[in-house]
């Protein structure tokens, strides 16, 4: 015998109009969005992998039977870093096969410089930045194989293996606090395996945003489910008092809305694959992308496809478990979804568990991703057992109508008053955490620095005429000092070497003072404050970019949440503003109760997981040594105001639909 579920679903659909018709687009669109923001997250952490293993070949493996020499360098210019690998053919040796993004190994004199160097080198002063490097009679360039980014500043120096570059003398004259920046190696090909400092800790933040935005991912996909929930409900109770079995119910629920978050999904991928050449633009790290770095893979998109639409069914599933149970007490609309104590149990057993593994020591960066995800779990767990407990406590002490009805939807739905403002409730520990947190070094001391180090402290003396004399001829001013031991609020930190600090004249000054200094030391590059800490320095900017991607992505998604779930809270209850209309209760009664239904477990739970995130990055920075951040204040109450606002806006945006469906309230209320 056939079966008349696919029969039944299209007759549903086609029967359900022009209200069906909008709410299943309203729920295709959310699925496209969540799919392209998880996409575009993916895509991110998946191309920072590429970056970094593009950058390995920089600081290749040591072979003592090797047949060249490599050293690699690190130059500062804008407070941008340069790159410099200089390479040097070992006599009597094999050949060595050439460097990624060059046809051959680099012959003594030749430099290749990638096409971002190329440009800046073209437009700054040449004793700014050029006269860093050789001047060969012409520039080579470095292939996309070579380079992370078309903006990465990149050169490769064929060198002699007398050069001092390539000498012991430029790792011993390297500072303490660059770690990274500066190394060498005897070597025989290029297949290392340790990425440069500005690329090794892309993945790991990135990795970090996409489980942030997967909660509100989730949100969004829960709510497309339960758009249109209450009709549903009404028609599938119906049809299961008619005679259809749990089975047939659960497979038309199912058909409809893996066929609408499927059609949704789709769109968002085919939108992500549109976009890609606008998304290489966006700048993360050591700049913008190449667009094969952001394409995902087939596996990748069909997986977020696939659980998108996951998703969406199985949230509009999971709401017909009344359905299927008790069909007379849903058609009846007599069933109160009460929420129990045990939530509040779990709740309190998930926060205790992560308050004993965070305060054991150190945590590696996977064990932290699932803390996080049990934290977010276990708010959402928690939510709705708070909305029913506020329901009860306002609808006690209200003395206004419109907040006496609001409480009443809050205990008589407390989930669907939780879809609404879970988003931002989510989204508020994200912004608490990242907006106050300062991690990092402080390196305001050395702002107007420049240091070079030498073998002695006669050196150094003997340097110091030589480095005044190269100032002034290069119109910089600066007051030269010979480094001391117990001067350790230097660049020199106690070394023995020339310090010079240099006033007026801005970043030019800075990087003309570095390119005349650079020759004076003993073959390692000038230090400026851009040489301290590279990798917590990369670590910090990172983690910037990273949390300001989330916010924005993560209140956008927060607001198109609310925005759906309160078109559809409007759409399931026009039965009940209908007969609301027909006591004689104000429209305006009724608008002022969907606003107060959504405030009060905002400000509670939203106020909360703030508050949260506020303590834990305060709890975090103190572990670092690191101050709270006064600026982050300011930005957290930016957040807090900007997301409230869209949030009122997305429900504000409903009005219309409330007072369309109220228009004829004795028709709705039949």
């Amino acid at each position: 015998m056939r079966s008349p579920v696919l029969p039944l679903t299209w007759h549903l659909v086609r029967s359900s109009g022009r209200r069906g018709l909008a709410g299943r687009l309203l729920a295709a669109g959310a699925a496209a969005v969540g799919t392209f923001v998880m996409l575009v997250m993916i895509a991110a952490c998946l191309g920072s992998g590429a970056r970094s293993d593009h950058t390995a070949w920089r600081t290749p493996a040591p072979d003592r039977h090797g047949t060249a020499v490599q050293t690699l360098a690190t130059t500062f210019v804008r407070h941008e870093p340069v790159t410099v690998v200089s390479l040097a053919r070992l006599p009597g040796r094999a050949g060595t096969p050439a460097p990624p993004g060059l046809d051959t190994f680099p012959k003594k004199g030749e430099v290749y410089v990638s096409p971002a160097l190329a440009r800046l080198m073209r437009e700054l002063p040449a004793a700014q930045l050029a006269d860093r490097l050789p001047k060969p009679a012409s520039y080579g360039t470095i292939g996309r194989a070579g380079l992370a980014s078309p903006d990465e500043l990149v050169a490769v120096v064929g060198r002699a293996p007398t050069d001092p570059q390539v000498s012991t003398a430029l790792t011993a004259g390297a500072s303490w606090f660059a770690d990274g920046l500066t190394d060498r190696a005897v070597i025989s090909g290029f297949t290392g395996t340790r990425a440069s400092v500005f690329t090794s800790t892309d993945m790991t933040t990135a990795l970090l945003g996409v489980v942030l935005l997967a909660m509100p991912v989730v949100v969004l996909s829960a709510a497309a489910g339960r758009l249109g929930a209450a009709r549903r409900e009404q028609q599938l109770a119906a049809l299961r008092l008619a005679g259809a079995t749990p089975r047939q119910i659960l497979g038309m629920t199912a058909v409809e809305a893996a066929a609408v978050g499927a059609a949704g999904a789709v769109t968002g991928a085919l939108a992500y694959a549109a976009s890609l050449p606008a998304l290489a633009e966006v700048p993360y790290g050591v700049g913008s992308w190449y667009v094969g770095q952001l394409w995902v893979g087939p596996l990748w998109l069909a997986g977020v496809v696939a659980a998108v639409t996951a998703l969406i069914t199985v949230s509009a599933v999971s709401m017909l478990r009344q359905v299927v149970v008790s069909p007379l007490g849903v058609a009846q609309q007599a069933n109160p979804r009460r929420t129990r104590l045990i939530r509040l149990v779990l709740f309190v057993g998930v926060l205790g568990y992560i308050w004993t593994s965070t305060g054991g020591g150190q945590l590696k960066a996977r064990q932290l991703l699932v803390l996080l995800l049990l934290f977010y779990g276990a708010f959402w767990l928690f939510g709705p057992w708070v909305v029913d407990r506020l329901g009860r406590v306002v609808g006690r002490f209200a003395r206004r109508p419109a907040t006496l009805l609001a409480a009443r939807r809050l205990s008589d739905d407390p989930r669907g008053a939780w879809r609404t403002v879970s988003g931002l409730v989510l989204a508020g520990f994200a912004a608490g955490f990242f907006s106050v947190s300062m991690l990092g070094n402080d390196t305001a001391q050395y702002r107007d620095q420049v240091a070079v180090t030498t073998a002695t402290t006669a050196e150094a003396r003997q340097a110091a005429d030589g480095a005044r004399a190269l100032l002034a001829r290069a119109g910089v001013t600066a007051k030269v000092t010979v480094g001391r031991e117990e001067d350790f609020d230097s660049l020199l930190g106690g070394s023995p070497g020339v310090l010079a600090r240099v006033s007026g004249g801005g970043p030019a000054a800075i990087d003309t003072a570095v390119t005349v200094l650079t020759p004076l030391g003993s073959g390692a590059p000038a230090n400026t404050r851009d040489s301290v800490f590279p990798t917590d320095r990369a670590v910090t900017d990172r983690l910037a970019d990273v949390s300001a991607a989330t916010l924005a992505l993560s209140f956008l998604l927060a607001t198109a949440s609310a925005g759906l779930t309160a078109a559809a809270n409007v759409l399931d209850r026009r039965r009940v503003y209908g007969l609301l209309r027909l006591a004689g209760t104000p429209l305006k009664v009724l608008d002022r109760a969907r606003t107060r239904e959504t405030v009060i477990p905002l400000v509670v739970l939203a106020g909360g997981t703030t508050a949260m995130g506020v303590y834990g990055s305060y709890q975090l920075n103190k572990l670092a040594g690191a101050t709270v951040d006064a600026a982050g204040a300011l930005e957290l109450v930016a957040c807090v105001v900007v997301g409230t606002l869209a949030m009122f806006a997305a429900i504000t945006g409903s009005r219309p639909l409330l007072r369309r469906v109220t228009s004829d309230p004795a028709q709705t209320a039949d």
